[in-house]
């Protein structure tokens, strides 16, 4: 069996849907065998210079970074990461914080809907996580509902058993909890990881599986590198092995770098969990200037 990559280019923390403050996240990470570690908060480059310091005592490298929820003109929550950026960047703070406020007003207005559709919210959570700075998602609007012991018989009822499978119900399009995304575009995105001297890079382009196929990646990807895209996650952990040679050969057509992660967002996440858990079979990833100390 091929040994896993010793980077690990994309994990959470409190900051904003993780588990764990920054420096846990880092002690995690090393202790699991990463050397290079990318946090990448969604909105939110908080949680870097806590992360730095961390690394410090031990035998890992961070790489400043953050990911950026963004909308097209076909496609809603598409993530570009930024690495490698100056996160002390003012102009890249003061749009991160519009961002992050917007996210707040979204979910506000979800938590208005799923009150009207009958739904009881522990309005509180949200408030917790905004005046603490983080990005407020839809994890946290579900999590407000499933939190409430009176919501429990009608989750059970309609197989809502896990907040991902809420979200997946109700905070998507045609979901009754759902609010669109207003900006940053894709394009805007990129130009803001550029204008902070960072390199933008597509997120896991195959999550979720059941939203797209080859042939629309291939479309948005194309699109994307005329904006300017620098690379995309081609190695990551929902990525079948298919998918990624198909994003390589791909990236490799069009000059792209080809980072990978496992996604870290806490030890308990249903999914997200583990350090290193990607496969890059037997394809060598292109990190370019990202590689380097």
């Amino acid at each position: 069996m091929a040994t896993p990559p010793r980077f690990d280019l994309q994990s959470h923390s409190t900051h904003s849907d993780g588990a764990l403050p920054p420096a846990e996240v880092v002690e995690r990470a090393a202790a699991a065998g990463v050397e290079l570690l990318a946090l990448s908060d969604h909105d939110s480059i908080a949680g870097v210079d806590e992360a730095i310091k961390a690394s410090e005592q031990l035998p890992i490298r961070i790489l400043p970074a953050v990911e950026i929820t963004a909308i097209d003109s076909q496609h809603e929550d598409i993530h570009l990461l930024g690495y490698a950026l100056n996160h002390h960047d003012p102009l890249l703070s003061e749009r991160l914080s519009e961002a992050r406020a917007e996210r707040q007003q979204r979910g506000s207005r979800m938590a208005d809907l799923l009150e009207a559709d009958g739904w009881a919210v522990d309005r509180s959570l949200l408030h917790k996580v905004a005046e603490s700075g983080s990005t407020v998602g839809r994890p946290h609007v579900a999590a407000a509902v499933s939190s409430v012991e009176s919501n429990s018989g009608r989750l059970a009822e309609l197989g809502l058993t896990d907040d991902g499978k809420l979200i997946g119900s109700l905070l998507v399009p045609g979901g009754t909890g759902y609010v669109p995304r207003e900006h940053p575009t894709v394009e805007e995105a990129i130009g803001w990881v550029h204008d902070a001297d960072g390199l933008a890079v597509y997120a896991h382009p195959f999550f979720p599986p059941e939203r797209y196929d080859e042939e629309l990646i291939e479309t948005v990807l194309r699109r994307y590198v005329a904006a300017g895209l620098d690379g995309v996650e081609c190695f990551y952990t929902t990525h079948s092995e298919s998918q990624t040679r198909f994003l390589y050969g791909l990236a490799d057509e069009l000059g792209l770098l080809t980072t990978g992660s496992a996604d870290f967002h806490g030890p308990e996440h249903p999914n997200f969990r583990e350090f290193r858990a990607f496969a890059t079979y037997d394809l060598e990833p292109k990190l370019g200037r990202l590689g380097r100390a």
